[in-house]
């Protein structure tokens, strides 16, 4: 078996790699000067933008299948942006992208819990917020010269099978919906299964940075993957945490 420092290099290099693509983007925000602002700042990175002002609207964008991410303010008019998520997950998987008002930690994790992609709190630097969207992409979209084809690669541990080039999910035979920050980390964890995947190695390569103090995003992912796949297999629990350390996969007994 390889290295456990091998195996990260593996999913390190694939997310590092640059995707030249034009991605289409949608903003919901009610702010009509910010989202100018935002579209002015990303097309000169290749992006194209979409605005919606309202959550109706913006929620109708976001399930239509044109866009490559969604992001999304939690103060809207109407519907708000967690009201607007949930339905968005009801539905479908693009990335999403929460914008929250700086230091309102409770808006962050509310969004984690219902399925955000990563949050970027008001205000924020442009630069940050165009290296969040990429480290997302990245995320969902491995360059095409390190992604599989459907059936070329297969990770099974336990009750636990991976497609990584069709990127789907089944859990004893049923296929598990999961966001792209949610598939990312419980790859890397089954390519380590059974060793220690220290914590800020796991948010540099899943979530794309470093974690900061009081950075609850690893967590709340980690969260709602054992909610999906369960929390437990076996007698054992499915994602042991260590504290101050990190997180191991539990290899089932046979």
């Amino acid at each position: 078996m390889p290295p456990q420092k091998g195996r990260l290099d593996i999913i390190s290099s694939m997310v590092q790699q640059s995707n030249s693509r034009t991605d289409r983007l949608l903003i919901v925000d009610d702010d009509v000067k910010l989202c100018d602002l935002v579209a002015e700042f990303l097309k000169p990175d290749g992006f194209e933008i979409d605005s919606a002002h309202d959550g109706e609207s913006g929620l109708l964008r976001a399930v239509s299948g044109e866009h490559a991410l969604v992001i999304l303010d939690v103060m809207l008019p109407g519907l708000n942006g967690f009201d607007v998520l949930r339905r968005i997950r009801s539905q479908s998987s693009v990335p999403v992208l929460m914008l929250t008002a700086r230091g309102d930690g409770l808006d962050r994790v509310v969004g984690l819990e219902i399925g955000a992609d990563d949050y970027l709190p008001k205000p924020f630097n442009p630069r940050e917020l165009v290296a969040r969207i990429r480290a997302i992409l990245r995320r969902i979209r491995p360059s095409d010269s390190k992604r599989p084809e459907s059936g070329q690669e297969q990770l099974a541990v336990g009750d636990v099978e991976m497609d990584i080039g069709a990127r789907v999910v089944r859990l004893s035979g049923e296929v598990v919906e999961l966001t792209g920050v949610e598939f990312q980390l419980l790859e890397i964890l089954l390519r380590s299964a059974g060793s220690v995947v220290a914590r800020n190695e796991l948010s540099k390569i899943a979530l794309g940075r470093a974690l900061s103090p009081y950075d609850r995003s690893l967590d709340m992912h980690l969260s709602n993957l054992r909610k999906k796949l369960g929390h437990r297999v076996g007698n054992a629990e499915r994602i042991k945490t260590l504290r101050g350390v990190g997180y191991v996969y539990t290899v089932p007994s046979t």
